[in-house]
């Protein structure tokens, strides 16, 4: 794969990203409360964003993991369903305390 295909979603992330930025960079923009609370929900947005992509790829590589587990010893899926659920369990307490954070960034 190239480098100009390699880099052309990176640019137009990066593009997307930053042009409201770029936007309010001008220098008779007000600067006022508002100012804190777009950046509090900007804040929210990227913690909820995070936490549920840390939480899904989490998520998907232990089942991914147990079920290969499983295929390849089927006599030992009760010893590993238990622990795998238990482990899906934390992962998802950890999206849902993105979202806590998220709620609670907005409210400031």
């Amino acid at each position: 794969m190239s480098l100009t295909k390699k880099l052309a979603p990176s640019a137009a992330f990066l593009a997307v990203f930053f042009a409201p930025a770029l936007a309010l960079a001008g220098e008779g923009a007000p600067s006022n409360e508002m100012d804190a609370k777009m950046g509090a929900y900007i804040g929210a947005g990227i913690a909820i964003g995070l936490g549920a992509l840390g939480g899904t790829l989490g998520q998907g590589r232990a089942a991914a993991a147990a079920l290969e587990g499983i295929a390849r010893n089927p006599g030992a899926a009760g010893k590993i369903q238990v622990p795998m659920i238990l482990g899906l369990a934390l992962i998802e307490s950890l999206v849902l305390l993105s979202l806590v954070i998220a709620y609670l960034l907005q409210g400031k």
